[in-house]
């Protein structure tokens, strides 16, 4: 990236990790990824602030475990990024933002099979129920996003994990559960939205 360009990805990007839970403690600024908390002489992140952008926060260094969706507003503690998660961990040790997030401009596209192989359904707006939409099972096999940047959950009403899926990441080819994240046991995905800008 050239000097201009690192500028105005400064701007669009900007979060404040927290050592303590209720904004409390050593804190730190980002506007880039960071791969581990641990390097930047912190125990845990407890609480957080993001002021731009959307990014996506994980429960292990090096972008692994549970994947936590954060967009633009404040993160006392941890039950407040895990929400209605069935899986519910206290820290994040490393974070990215998403740069292909266009709430107005995002489309998916939802398998029965892997491989992008069976049934297909394109959306374009988010479902707290894919089953109420006409979705026949529990689980998506595999998943192309078009454009755009989205989160499934695994249960109705944006509850249990969460699974980010990036246009400009894995070319936006995700062609079996495995590719959703390291911590994705099952293709179970019940409901889905767009990820905020």
């Amino acid at each position: 990236m050239n000097p201009q360009e690192l500028l105005e990805q400064k701007g669009k990007f900007r979060m404040t990790v927290f050592e303590e839970e209720y904004f409390q403690g050593k804190s730190c600024e980002f506007t880039f990824e960071c791969q581990n908390i641990l390097d930047r002489d912190f125990r845990k992140i407890r609480s957080i602030k993001v002021e731009n952008g959307p990014w996506v926060g994980y429960e292990y260094p090096e972008f692994q475990g549970q994947q936590f969706i954060l967009e633009k507003g404040d993160y006392p503690c941890y039950q407040a990024w895990s929400g209605n998660s069935s899986y519910r961990t206290e820290h994040m040790l490393s974070f990215r933002p998403i740069k292909c997030a266009n709430h107005s401009d995002s489309k998916i596209t939802l398998y029965e099979c892997e491989d992008f192989m069976g049934r297909k359904f394109e959306m374009c707006d988010d479902y707290p129920s894919l089953q109420a939409m006409g979705w026949c099972s529990k689980e998506v096999p595999s998943i192309k996003v078009n454009s755009g940047a989205w989160v499934g959950y695994q249960f109705p009403g944006y509850r249990g994990y969460q699974y980010i899926y990036e246009r400009d990441r894995h070319e936006g080819e995700y062609r079996c559960y495995n590719e959703y994240g390291t911590q994705a046991h099952t293709n179970q995905i019940q409901s889905m939205r767009r990820i905020q800008q």
